[in-house]
């Protein structure tokens, strides 16, 4: 526990500061009292408390950050538009309201990784708290470099957590919490990875009646991979324009790049079906091909019983390459994720089977060509279609978790700080505003309140697939993978050979496996992580593990059953009955 007596220290100096000003102690404290009646009244609102509520959660934050006053605390997180209103505004108000000065450093993800593993490896203090993806869950329970939440709420940070905290509102807390039951860390946003399409052109008779003779199904949301196959051929081959534009009936990207890794581990392979049942993550095999047994990873080869370079892998590699040549802009080839988001906003992008609702703000913008006069979109998002090696049970598609992770490499009264800043960020005060700022919602409260129900109509569906009990189909890399910044890194560079044609899919996905058996076995003859560590299989005959219950599974005689739609209204309506 930090030292006590510097609490008394800073009292005597303040009782000092304020006899000099002419300020009682009392006086002051108002002073923080009336900036947070200041910024309930400006700022937080829609809130799911009511204002006296609000000031009563306030109050507890001024009480609780009295030991930090007149302190630098430094923060970090990547740039997206609700960490945006973080830095720019919760920070400013977290500092009038507490007398914490906070800064709050936005920076790409690929920096925040590189400065985490920065103060990870040397223990030199960087940042006092860094929201991070929970796709690190994996690494930040077996290092022992984070500091477990469950553990600090417990012991030092007992006294500095909120006691409307509500832990249980966190749509995200199974994607932090590690194999030992803690919570590592403490989701600040988040937003999946879904179908994206032009409800407007879905819904055009002559283009229904085309489909329906060329298909003989209706055209609609489509529920396998069959179905958005035909659909990306229907526009790019047999529309091709629409209202006097060249339009394309899918999109993605493919430049090497390291977006291009995230592109597959954010749960490609489980959409076509790769990995096991389980949620939040496939067990013993999870999305990234990688088994476990108990909590230590032992391969990633089908060899190995892993299913990074199994049939269902090569079949979701061997469609994006032939989507992206045959059905997207000939552009998209070259570009990166963020040249290639705001793409489909632009007007001639029929269908996207992997779109980030984080995208939502971009897409909804007045004037934009998929946006009607009167606000509401052309375009909806639906859920994500399965591949032909997908069962009932698996995950679906990704869900990003932007957490707060506190390292033990940080001083504990600047830790304690940062934990008062990551609750108030997400705490019931203001949350609802961020979520309707950035739209990356993070509590049950929100996604169920009246205000969200008023915005949904222009938001596309993405408050109907929040309230959707599909909604637990998607989520992050979970605790599988033993050390995410490492294993990461090999992905891209394996994926791009496939995407530019210089290997088949099968060769660069047999390359990734090997690399990543490699770095396993490197894992675990460091001897670092523990229990918990990588422990290889032995190869053996892969028919072996084809012949074993899950995953991997061998190749199907038919990878592509007939297409199957679904109409939109009715898909709303089954979620809708499946809430009741």
């Amino acid at each position: 526990m930090f030292d006590n007596n510097n609490k008394t220290r800073h009292s005597m100096a303040l009782a000092a500061l304020l006899a000099l000003s002419g300020l009682s102690g009392a006086a002051w404290a108002d002073a923080y009292e009336e900036a947070a009646k200041k910024w309930i009244a400006e700022e937080f609102n829609p809130s799911t408390l009511t204002p006296e509520q609000q000031l009563e959660e306030l109050k507890w934050f001024i009480k609780a950050a009295e030991p930090f006053r007149g302190m630098n605390i430094n923060v970090a997180s990547e740039t997206l538009t609700t960490h945006e209103y973080e830095s720019k505004v919760l920070a400013k108000a977290f500092s009038e309201i507490t007398g914490i000065k906070l800064k709050h450093d936005l920076m790409q993800e690929g920096d925040v990784v590189e400065k985490l593993q920065t103060q990870m490896q040397s223990g030199k203090n960087i940042y006092d708290g860094w929201v991070n993806d929970s796709d690190l869950i994996g690494t930040h329970f077996r290092y022992g470099k984070a500091v477990s939440i469950t553990d600090m709420m417990a012991n030092e940070g007992k006294d500095f957590t909120s006691p409307t905290l509500d832990l249980d509102d966190f749509i995200g807390l199974s994607f932090t919490t590690g194999p030992d039951g803690k919570v590592y860390q403490l989701p600040d946003q988040q937003f999946a990875n879904l179908y994206w399409f032009r409800a407007d052109w879905f819904e055009r008779p002559e283009l229904k009646a085309k489909f329906k003779e060329i298909y003989g199904y209706e055209l609609g949301v489509p529920v396998n991979w069959s179905a958005y196959e035909d659909i990306a051929e229907f526009f790019s081959v047999h529309v091709k324009e629409i209202d006097g534009k060249r339009v394309y009936g899918h999109m993605d990207y493919g430049k090497k790049d390291p977006s291009l890794g995230w592109r597959f581990t954010d749960a490609w392979f489980s959409m076509a079906g790769g990995g096991d049942k389980g949620l939040p993550n496939g067990l013993p095999v999870d999305e990234w091909g990688i088994r476990v047994d108990g909590c230590r990873p032992v391969g990633s080869s089908v060899a190995r019983g892993g299913d990074t370079n199994g049939p269902a892998a090569v079949f979701a590699t061997q469609k994006y390459v032939d989507w992206m040549r045959q059905y997207a802009p000939p552009e998209a080839q070259g570009m990166t994720f963020s040249e290639s988001g705001p793409v489909p906003a632009q007007g001639a992008i029929a269908q996207q089977i992997f779109w980030y609702t984080a995208f939502t703000a971009d897409m909804t913008k007045p004037g934009l060509p998929v946006v009607n006069e009167d606000g509401t979109p052309k375009w909806r998002m639906a859920p994500s279609p399965k591949g032909p090696y997908w069962e009932e049970g698996m995950k679906l598609g990704y869900q990003d978790a932007g957490s707060w992770t506190f390292l033990n490499s940080t001083p504990e009264k600047q830790r304690l700080a940062a934990w008062l800043y990551a609750q108030f960020v997400t705490s019931k005060t203001v949350s609802l505003k961020k979520t309707l700022v950035g739209l990356t919602p993070i509590r049950e409260s929100d996604i169920n309140s009246q205000a969200m129900t008023d915005v949904a109509p222009k938001l596309g569906g993405l408050v109907e697939f929040y309230r959707s009990p599909a909604r637990v189909q998607w989520t992050p890399t979970g605790t599988n993978v033993p050390d995410y910044p490492r294993l990461a890194q090999l992905w891209w560079q394996f994926i791009a050979e496939a995407a530019s044609g210089d290997k088949t899919p099968q060769q660069a996905l047999d390359g990734l496996a090997a690399a990543q058996d490699t770095m396993l076995g490197r894992l675990e003859r460091s001897g670092v992580l523990g229990e918990c560590g990588p422990k290889l299989n032995e190869p053996r005959d892969p028919q072996y593990w084809f012949d074993q219950p899950g995953a991997p599974k061998p190749k199907l005689a038919n990878e592509k059953p007939q297409g199957e739609t679904i109409a939109y209204d009715e898909l709303l309506k089954s979620w809708e009955q499946a809430r009741k």
